[in-house]
């Protein structure tokens, strides 16, 4: 069965003051109603980590993974709890680099600084039964890195991460999408065993593991839209 890879960013109401991209938050009502409906549709909600025997098709099942972009507390406070609810288990991909900050890639287009999860949260998140994984030590364009800056963004990231909560970091993804095989191999060569993007589609099993495409789930998508996305073709004729 195709595999949809959601894409979340915040699970919180958008502040006023925000200028652009209020795509970017999902309201806790709303993930709840849709996590619900994962649930009634006979869908597990699984990290990266625990979908990785379906998505190399190893086994067969309605799964849906769930994945979390950059870090933000309110991952923590609104999504752990629907989560556990329900039994699942989600992926969180942190920049290491912002914990306990702010989202200083992208606060001046946005117009709002929004807060990270610090090491504290992040081992909550992790202790809750979540999986942490890797989204680079300050959230560049890996293209436009040097290999010396890969190294330090891919696999420095991820020694960052497995220190902080002591276990191992085997999830990646590519900050707004950006890469290349040069990119790609420097994710393998850092002992990744996935990696997603922001290309629309549901996953395939026997897909690249280092390419892996996702469902964006945005502020606007009522639960017939999203439930159309997820469960259907719509977002695999897209992609």
């Amino acid at each position: 069965m195709p595999i949809p890879i959601l894409m979340y960013h915040n699970i919180a109401a958008p502040p006023r003051e925000l200028r652009r991209w209020r795509s970017l938050y999902v309201h806790p009502r709303s993930f709840a109603r849709q996590m619900a409906l994962l649930e009634r549709f006979g869908y597990a909600g699984l990290s990266m980590g625990a979908a990785m025997p379906y998505l190399r098709g190893e086994r067969q099942g309605r799964v849906a993974v769930i994945t979390l972009d950059d870090g933000y507390a309110d991952n923590l406070e609104n999504a752990l709890p629907v989560l556990q609810r329900h039994g699942f288990s989600a992926t969180c991909y942190a920049v290491s680099g912002a914990l306990g900050r702010y989202n200083d890639w992208d606060d001046a287009k946005l117009g709002v600084r929004k807060p990270m999860m610090d090491a504290t949260q992040l081992r909550a998140w992790h202790a809750g039964g979540m999986e942490v994984g890797a989204h680079t030590r300050t959230h560049p364009r890996l293209r436009q890195c040097s290999n010396a800056q890969l190294h330090e963004e891919i696999a420095g990231n991820k020694a960052d991460l497995e220190d902080l909560i002591g276990a191992p970091v085997t999830q990646f993804c590519y900050p707004y999408g950006d890469y290349d095989d040069r990119v790609v191999d420097a994710t393998r060569a850092a002992g990744y065993a996935a990696a997603t993007t922001i290309h629309r589609g549901r996953a395939q099993p026997g897909n690249d593991l280092w390419r892996l495409p996702r469902v964006a789930v945005a502020r606007s998508h009522i639960l017939p839209q999203f439930a159309w996305r997820t469960f259907t073709g719509y977002e695999d004729r897209h992609g």
